[in-house]
Formats: C-alpha cells, sequence, structure tokens
C-alpha cells in the first residue's frame, strides 16, 4: 500500500461568494442575478417573489430581515442581496443594499 498523505492541502483560500457586480451578474458564475419584489413570507425561511418572467419561491437564507414589499436579488432560487429600493425606477446600475 502506498504511503499518503496524512493530510490533503486546501484547494480554496476562502469559501465561494455570490456577489453581483455593477452588471447585475454574479462574478462567480458569471450568471445573472435577476430583481424581484417579495410578494409574501412563507414558512421554511421562504417567499414568493415577483420576478419579470412571473411568481417564484425563493430561499431567504442569504439575507436578513426581509419583509414583503422588499426588493431583492435572486440567483438560482436564493435571494443573494438586498436591493435599495425598486431597481426599475433607478436604471440599470442599481446597487445592493446592505442585507
Amino acid at each position: 500500500m502506498a504511503n499518503l498523505p496524512l493530510f490533503l492541502p486546501p484547494v480554496f483560500d476562502a469559501a465561494p461568494v455570490c456577489t453581483p457586480g455593477p452588471d447585475g451578474r454574479c462574478s462567480l458564475c458569471a450568471d445573472e442575478g435577476l430583481p424581484g419584489q417579495v410578494l409574501a413570507l412563507r414558512a421554511g425561511n421562504l417567499a414568493w417573489v415577483a420576478l419579470a418572467q412571473g411568481p417564484q419561491e425563493v430561499a431567504l437564507d442569504l439575507v436578513d430581515d426581509i419583509q414583503p414589499g422588499d426588493w431583492v436579488l435572486v440567483h438560482l432560487g436564493f435571494a443573494i442581496a438586498t436591493l435599495a429600493g425598486d431597481p426599475q425606477a433607478a436604471g440599470a446600475s442599481a446597487e445592493p443594499g446592505e442585507p
């Protein structure tokens, strides 16, 4: 049997984080984060969110203190950031707000 190392070096220096850039795309995976308005909160840290393509159930595990009427950035079924107001009214360069 071959001698195996006692430990394996870490593959990543830090955990991956999905951070929307100025164009609204996730800098990690280059997918688009979609702005949506929270319609209603649901059990299990979920919410119904109005997106351009229609309402979608979204997980709120990555954001804090969300209430109906708030705007969030949705990526792969998760709210990844809160938005400071309606991004449609602010234009395409809406910046994520403080969670």
